[in-house]
């Protein structure tokens, strides 16, 4: 399994907004697929979310219906300016 690591955010002064959006997929010890969802506002501790899988297909499939969603609602990668 190829490891897969996301990192997005959303910000706008003008509205207040300041969240992230990080994913990651691992193997587990039994060799499933582990899918692995933080989120939360930059600078702080935020949520977390585990989602266990038998398949590794299940899991992109996750990892990309997210990455799809999170883009429509305005996250992009993170800005080094």
């Amino acid at each position: 399994m190829k490891p897969y690591q996301l990192y997005i955010e959303r910000a706008g002064a003008t509205r207040n907004v300041a969240r992230y959006y990080a994913i990651s997929m691992e193997p587990t010890l039994f060799g499933e697929a582990c899918l692995i969802r933080r989120w939360g506002r930059i600078g702080a501790g935020g949520q977390r979310l585990v989602h266990h899988f038998e398949y590794e297909e299940e899991a992109v499939g996750l990892f990309l219906q997210l990455l799809r969603q999170k883009r429509l609602r305005g996250y992009r990668p993170k800005s080094t300016a």
